[in-house]
């Protein structure tokens, strides 16, 4: 089973994909990963690389390819990263796509926490990381990250712990593959 879970900074998806992952036994594999990644692979720091996506579409067709050919590689994997569901779902690879979001204060309190930094500095740069990249998506992709059609589950992390939440995944993912076997056995 593929399972992406996408969502904003600070949504706590990096932390249900763990829990995720851990209790499906398979891999996790984080985008923002293969993207730090990429910037080394070009000796440019992370920021500067990202200034350089918003001009240069390769980067994201790139990131895209890789992801995809990671995502083919395996059946079973948990695809952490903003846009992985909506974008293997158009290639037409078989996930359940997971959007998790929280309110903006939460997920600028949660940086400042993880990131030791004042939670005012972080929500100006969450809000110009959050236009920046919704410019890309839309420029690059016609895709607007808060768009919640492609998902097959939307969760408000806001007041609700990621044990719970990895749980309602689980069980939500576990049903939509029944359901999808069933569809498959009656359409022979």
């Amino acid at each position: 089973m593929r399972i992406t879970i996408s969502g904003p900074p600070g949504s706590g998806k990096t932390t249900v994909c763990k829990l995720v992952a851990e209790r499906l036994g398979c891999e996790l594999v984080l985008v923002g990963q293969i993207f730090r990644e990429m910037a080394v692979e070009r000796g440019v720091d992370l920021e500067a690389f990202g200034r350089l996506a918003e001009e240069d579409k390769n980067i994201d067709k790139e990131l895209d390819d890789r992801i995809f050919a990671v995502a083919l590689e395996k059946e079973s994997l948990v695809l952490e990263g903003r846009l992985t569901g909506t974008l293997l779902k158009r290639r037409k690879l078989p996930v359940f796509a997971v959007y998790i979001t929280a309110s903006e204060e939460v997920r600028a309190e949660r940086i400042a926490r993880r990131e030791e930094e004042e939670v005012d500095a972080v929500l100006k740069d969450l809000r110009m990381r959050e236009r920046s990249e919704k410019k890309r998506y839309l420029d690059f992709y016609g895709i607007d990250p808060s768009d919640r059609s492609t998902y097959d589950l939307w969760i408000d992390s806001t007041n609700t712990a990621p044990e719970v939440i990895a749980d309602l995944i689980m069980d939500r993912a576990h049903k939509a593959a029944e359901d999808n076997a069933c569809q498959v056995k009656k359409s022979k």
